[in-house]
């Protein structure tokens, strides 16, 4: 397949001009099957990525050990996962390498610890979900978890734009390549309520995902 082919020449260019220093990772997005992702795993070694996130459908959980026995390249998923029940062979047979479950999908705090902790006696480590799907509370929440986690790995953020930074003012920053957060009450975030009221909620889409040929194509 084209991907499978451009993907590797994309990486190898981009270390080329960079060098090795900087952490690179790449998501396919649950777009793969198990054979397809192991070929991208192996094929993505020699520039050694961060890690190789969502490779196949979570859901199929044999099949990542299929693509253990194929690379060496880190696996990380998760942030589609409910509970522990969701993640446990994945963990517990050591076929991934970073735990994506989020705090507002997968229990709360309580019961990510369960997985934190579960993920610690395996060498797994975390590495949440951070885009913007999820609020300010939630990445408040996140960074606070993450600051305790012994087996912190690294923690996914996409910036919200400065409206929603203002409904929900927040301690949390990114400095020098760190999220850091001052000693605050609570999760260090709050909500503007008055500031809320003005912006009621409007449905939102995601763009329609096209294969070449003009087919329609899930997310």
């Amino acid at each position: 397949a084209l991907y499978l082919r451009h993907t590797p020449e994309l990486f190898r260019k981009v270390r080329d001009a960079i060098g090795f220093g900087p952490h690179l990772l790449h998501d396919a997005h649950h777009r793969l099957t198990p054979i397809e992702a192991a070929r991208l795993g192996k094929a993505l070694e020699p520039f050694s990525l961060f890690w190789l996130e969502d490779a196949t459908p979570a859901e199929s959980q044999d099949a990542f050990r299929l693509i253990r026995q194929h690379t060496t390249t880190p696996l990380a998923v998760g942030e589609v996962f409910n509970s522990i029940w969701d993640c446990k062979d994945l963990i517990g047979n050591q076929l991934i390498d970073f735990i994506r479950t989020t705090i507002v999908h997968a229990g709360g705090i309580t019961h990510v610890r369960r997985i934190a902790d579960f993920a610690a006696m395996h060498q797994v480590r975390t590495g949440f979900h951070g885009a913007t799907d999820l609020s300010p509370v939630c990445m408040a929440a996140a960074v606070n978890f993450g600051l305790w986690a012994p087996n912190f790995g690294i923690q996914e953020l996409m910036p919200h734009n400065a409206l929603t930074d203002e409904v929900f003012p927040h301690n949390y920053r990114f400095a020098d390549g760190h999220l850091v957060m001052d000693e605050v009450p609570g999760l260090g975030v709050d909500i503007d309520e008055a500031l809320a009221a003005r912006y009621p909620y409007e449905r939102a889409y995601l763009p329609v995902a096209r294969l070449r040929d003009g087919a329609m194509w899930n997310w």
